[in-house]
């Protein structure tokens, strides 16, 4: 290990008081744990990109049990500062991000640990990390961009699997994941169906990615907008739907995906209700819907989409909504929770 001075960190940990109105974070400062493990390293961390997840979290919405006042966030980009004596794969000076399910790594693996939730997250100025459960960022973009990637990124690629040129998707939103969903998919030529529920967010979205023109449904002055998508495909329905909503939509979703068509589940941001499943497994059977889970991916998924990237150059500028200093940091978190961004939220340190 390098003779590096550093010792303590500072890290944002959650409050875990729910009540409306009150702080959700807590800046501590906390010992590193030194030295480092042989095949550990040590990260400093320059940008740190927010979720919903992680605001649902703060304020006690999350459906999977937490560790008590974790660390939040789970999307970081840094620079490895030092390496423990056994480290193979990387080195002082690589740009990398942690993995979010630190035992998924190839996808095969039966068990789980998610940051920000079965252990501590990343809003720190310093992680400690495997080599194993961290990736190499592309060397192309600055902090802020590669910061999205590990999360947003990784669940953004898994859900467009199995798609090709030509193709129809509808994305749900204007969240994270959905503007980098939105991105890849017009890199890889797919058709792309936006909704929302807020005309202003749409327009920006149409004057943002105007050629082709992107194709928009508003679903909350049109409840059945799943006719609207259908029109959009004369009547057959998208290949594919990036769903974030859950109970609320994805029955209305199924209405407009074709038959053997594929929806990914990346979310459950609407309120739910089993009741609005009535039609699910009629749905299912008689449109042949495929519905995947998407839990992100694993970090071969993240390496794979790196390289992607690498090979592309693509930047995602023009998806960074608002950049916050470190010490804004429940300011941000709030933002999120009131659904305001359009894209993505990041913190920089």
């Amino acid at each position: 290990m390098a003779n590096v001075q550093i010792t303590s960190r500072q890290a944002y940990r959650r409050t875990d008081d729910y009540t409306p109105g009150t702080p959700k974070l807590k800046l501590v400062t906390e010992d590193i744990k030194l030295p480092l493990a042989p095949t550990s390293v040590l990260i400093k961390v320059h940008a740190v990109s927010l979720n919903y997840r992680d605001a649902n979290i703060s304020n006690g919405g999350n459906p999977w049990p937490v560790i008590p006042h974790g660390i939040i966030c789970n999307d970081a980009a840094g620079e490895v500062i030092a390496v423990g004596q056994g480290v193979q794969t990387l080195a002082v000076g690589d740009r990398v991000g942690p993995i979010i399910d630190t035992e998924n790594i190839t996808g095969r693996e039966s068990t789980r640990s998610w940051l920000a939730a079965d252990e501590d997250g990343v809003l720190a100025d310093y992680l400690v990390f495997d080599e194993r459960k961290v990736c190499k960022l592309p060397t192309h973009l600055d902090w802020v961009e590669a910061s999205i990637i590990p999360c947003a990124g990784v669940t953004a690629w898994t859900a467009l699997k199995n798609t090709s040129i030509g193709q129809s998707v509808l994305i749900q939103g204007t969240g994270g994941v959905s503007m980098f969903a939105l991105k890849l998919a017009r890199a890889a030529g797919l058709k792309v169906i936006l909704s929302s529920s807020s005309d202003d967010k749409l327009k920006d979205m149409k004057e943002r990615f105007s050629s082709p023109p992107l194709l928009t449904v508003n679903y909350a002055k049109n409840p059945a907008w799943h006719e609207e998508v259908l029109k959009y495909t004369n009547g057959a329905g998208v290949d594919l739907v990036i769903e974030v909503g859950g109970t609320q939509s994805l029955v209305k979703s199924m209405k407009c995906t074709r038959r053997g068509g594929i929806i990914s589940q990346v979310g459950y941001l609407s309120k739910q209700n089993v009741n609005e499943l009535e039609e699910f497994l009629p749905l299912l059977i008689d449109r042949r819907v495929i519905l995947r889970g998407i839990n992100a991916g694993s970090k071969h998924d993240m390496d794979d989409l790196c390289a992607a990237l690498s090979a592309t150059l693509m930047r995602f500028d023009d998806i960074i909504d608002l950049v916050y200093s470190f010490d804004k940091a429940d300011e941000a978190v709030e933002f999120i929770w009131q659904g305001k961004q359009v894209g993505k939220l990041v913190i920089r340190l």
